[in-house]
C-alpha cells in the first residue's frame, strides 16, 4: 500500500485510542464510593485572585477510603479553597483544622449510583460517536484517494474492512470498561 495509505490508516488508529483513553479518565471522574483525588483536583477555586484548578493551588492526597485531605501550598488560601470545593455541590462533607481541608465522601444511595451509571453510559455513547466520525473521517480520504485512481475498487473495499475491525476492536474496548465502571459503581 502506499505512504498516503499507511499515514491514514496510522491517524484513524492514534484518533481512536485518544478517544478511548479520553474516555478512561472521563470514567475517573464518576464517584464509585471511594476517596479518589480526581474526583476534586479539577474543581475550580479563588487563588490570589485567578480561578485555578485545585491541583494547581494545594496536595490532595487519600486519608482512607472515603476521606480526601486537601493541603494548600499557602494556608492564607485555605478559606478560599474550602469555599471552591463546598460551591462544586458533590455532596462531600467540608471541614478544615486551619492548615488542611478534610473531603468526606458519604455512602452512595442507589438512587445516585444509578445517575453514575447514566453518566458512564452517556461518556460511552460520547466516545463511539466520536470513534465513528474518526471512521467516516479515514474513509472519505480512501474515497477521494479511489475516486482519484490512487487505490482501486478492491483496495477500497479491504481497507473499508479493515477500518471497521479497527473500530470494533476499540468499541468492544470501550464497553468492556464501561461494563466495569457500572460494576464499580454498584458496588456496595
Amino acid at each position: 500500500m502506499n505512504e498516503m495509505v499507511e499515514m491514514t490508516l496510522m491517524e484513524f488508529e492514534d484518533n481512536l485510542n485518544k478517544q478511548y483513553d479520553r474516555l478512561l479518565d472521563e470514567f475517573l471522574t464518576i464517584r464509585v464510593g471511594r476517596a479518589n483525588p480526581r474526583l476534586i483536583e479539577n474543581i475550580k477555586v479563588d487563588y490570589y485572585g485567578t480561578r485555578a484548578p485545585l491541583m494547581q493551588t494545594s496536595n490532595i492526597t487519600v486519608q482512607d477510603a472515603r476521606m480526601l485531605v486537601v493541603t494548600p501550598y499557602d494556608v492564607s488560601t485555605l478559606r478560599d479553597i474550602k469555599i471552591g470545593i463546598e460551591s462544586a455541590n458533590l455532596g462531600v462533607s467540608v471541614s478544615d483544622d486551619g492548615k488542611i481541608i478534610r473531603v468526606g465522601f458519604p455512602m452512595l444511595t442507589e438512587e445516585r449510583r444509578r445517575e453514575y451509571t447514566k453518566d458512564a453510559k452517556k461518556l460511552l455513547e460520547e466516545a463511539k460517536i466520536a470513534m465513528r466520525n474518526a471512521r467516516r473521517d479515514c474513509l472519505d480520504v480512501f474515497k477521494d484517494m479511489k475516486k482519484n485512481s490512487e487505490i482501486s475498487e478492491d483496495d477500497y473495499a479491504t481497507l473499508d474492512k479493515e477500518v471497521q475491525k479497527k473500530l470494533d476492536t476499540f468499541t468492544d474496548k470501550a464497553d468492556a470498561s464501561c461494563e466495569k465502571k457500572i460494576a464499580e459503581i454498584m458496588e456496595v
